[in-house]
C-alpha cells in the first residue's frame, strides 16, 4: 500500500490546525449558522491597485520566463534600498534571496543550516510552522519558555544552549501574540547569540504593522557582529495585503545566501517572474496604503482592548493583527471547540503555538465582525465564570 511508503519525516508533520478550524466553520456556515471566522492570518484589505497594475503590465510585456534563482537583480536592489531606509541595514544584491513567500524563505534557511539533530531554539508562543519546518529539515526543536510579558525567558534561553545549538528563531512583531521586542531586549538576545556563535533567524514579516507610535527594530541593525549571524526574513504578504502572491525574501552573509540560492535552483527554480515586478512596485512606491491599513488595524485593536471582558486574560498586542487570550481553565482545544459550537466563533487553539490553554484570534476582519465577536467572547467568559 502506498501509505506504507510515506517517509517517517512526512508522517511526523502535523496538519494545520487553522485549516481544521476553517473546515468546521465552513460546515457550520453551510448549515445556516452565523459563524464569525477569527482564525484567518491575512489582511482583509485588497492588494493596492498600483501593485496589481504592475503585475498586469509585466504579463502584457511578456515578462513570463525564468529568472535568476535568487530573483531579478532590480528587485534585490530594491530590497537592499528598503533595508537601508527602514532598518538601517546595508546589504548587497548578492546577499538577498527572493523566494515564493516568507514561509518558503524560512524553510530554505532550515534546509541550508540543519544537519541531523542540530538544535534550533524556538521561543514560545511560536508560529505553528516553525517546529514543522525544523523537523522537515532534520533538525531538533528546543523550546524556550516565555516570561510574564510573553517574551523570551532570558535565563531559560541561556540554560538550553548546548554544543548542538545551531540557531534561534526570533519573531518580532510576533505571531500569535503581537509582542514587539525593545532595543534593550534585543541587545540581551544578541549578546547571547554572539557569545555562543548562534545564528538568529529573524522573522520580520509583520514589521510595518506596529501600533502606539512604536518602531520595529531589526536585531541585525544592532552591530556588525550580530548582523553577520542574522538571517533577516521578510516579505510582501502582510504589509501589502499580498498573501496569495507568494513573494518573500531574506538577507544574510554571501556564503549562506549562495547555499540557499542553490537549494532554490533545484526546487522552485525561481520565484514567479511577473509577481517579482509587482513586489518591486510594492516596495518602491508610495507607502500611503500601508499607513492606512495600519491605522485601521490599530482602531480595531483599540476597540478590542477597551471592550474585552476583565475575565479574559490576554497579551496586549503592539504589532501584527492577533490577540492571544485565555478564558477559564480549559485546554486550548476545549476552549476553541466550545467557542465554535456555543458562540459560533472560529479561533485557533494555542497548544499548537506552544501555549496550552490559550487561543488566537485575528482582528484582520471588519469592525462589524469584531464588535459582534467581542460581544460573544464576553458573553462566553461571563457564562464560564458563573
Amino acid at each position: 500500500m502506498i501509505e506504507e511508503k510515506i517517509s517517517v519525516r512526512a508522517r511526523g508533520i502535523k496538519p494545520s490546525s487553522t485549516l481544521a478550524v476553517n473546515k468546521k466553520a465552513a460546515e457550520l456556515a453551510a448549515a445556516g449558522e452565523k459563524v464569525i471566522n477569527l482564525s484567518v492570518g491575512e489582511p482583509d484589505f485588497d492588494t493596492p491597485d498600483h501593485i496589481k497594475q504592475a503585475c498586469i503590465k509585466a504579463i502584457n510585456d511578456g515578462f513570463t520566463k525564468y529568472t535568476d534563482s535568487s530573483g531579478i537583480k532590480p528587485l534585490r536592489q530594491a530590497i537592499c534600498e528598503k533595508f537601508k531606509m527602514d532598518n538601517g541595514l546595508d546589504y548587497e544584491p548578492d546577499q538577498i534571496v527572493v523566494s515564493c513567500g516568507a514561509k518558503h524563505s524560512l524553510f530554505n534557511v532550515m534546509i541550508a543550516i540543519c544537519d541531523e539533530d542540530d538544535e534550533i531554539i524556538i521561543p514560545a508562543p511560536y508560529w505553528v510552522s516553525y517546529p514543522e519546518m525544523v523537523k522537515l529539515a532534520g533538525g531538533k526543536c528546543i523550546f524556550c519558555r516565555f516570561n510574564s510579558d510573553y517574551k523570551i525567558d532570558i535565563e531559560h534561553l541561556k540554560s538550553i544552549i548546548t554544543k548542538k545549538t545551531k540557531a534561534l528563531i526570533l519573531n518580532s512583531p510576533a505571531n500569535p501574540t503581537g509582542i514587539v521586542y525593545t532595543k534593550e531586549e534585543l541587545e540581551k538576545i544578541a549578546e547571547i547569540a554572539c557569545e555562543n556563535n548562534i545564528i538568529v533567524i529573524s522573522d520580520e514579516v509583520y514589521e510595518k504593522l506596529v501600533y502606539d507610535g512604536k518602531k520595529h527594530i531589526s536585531i541585525a541593525s544592532l552591530n556588525d557582529e550580530i548582523k553577520k549571524l542574522t538571517v533577516v526574513v521578510n516579505g510582501v504578504s502582510k504589509t501589502y495585503a499580498m498573501t496569495g502572491w507568494r513573494i518573500g525574501y531574506l538577507a544574510t552573509e554571501i556564503p549562506l545566501a549562495k547555499a540557499i540560492a542553490n537549494i532554490q535552483s533545484q526546487t522552485t527554480s525561481n520565484p514567479t517572474s511577473f509577481v517579482q515586478k509587482a513586489a518591486m512596485e510594492a516596495i518602491l512606491a508610495d507607502q500611503a496604503p500601508v499607513r492606512k491599513m495600519v491605522e485601521e488595524f490599530e482602531k480595531r485593536r483599540n476597540y478590542i482592548i477597551k471592550n474585552i471582558s476583565p475575565f479574559i486574560r490576554y497579551c496586549r498586542p503592539d504589532g501584527a493583527f492577533y490577540l492571544f487570550l485565555k478564558i477559564g481553565q480549559m485546554t486550548s482545544t476545549e476552549l476553541a471547540q466550545k467557542l465554535l459550537t456555543e458562540e459560533k466563533l472560529a479561533t485557533v487553539p494555542g497548544d499548537d503555538f506552544g501555549a496550552e490553554g490559550y487561543i488566537r484570534i485575528s482582528f484582520a476582519c471588519s469592525m462589524e465582525n469584531i464588535k459582534e465577536a467581542i460581544s460573544r467572547l464576553n458573553r462566553f467568559a461571563e457564562r464560564i465564570r458563573k
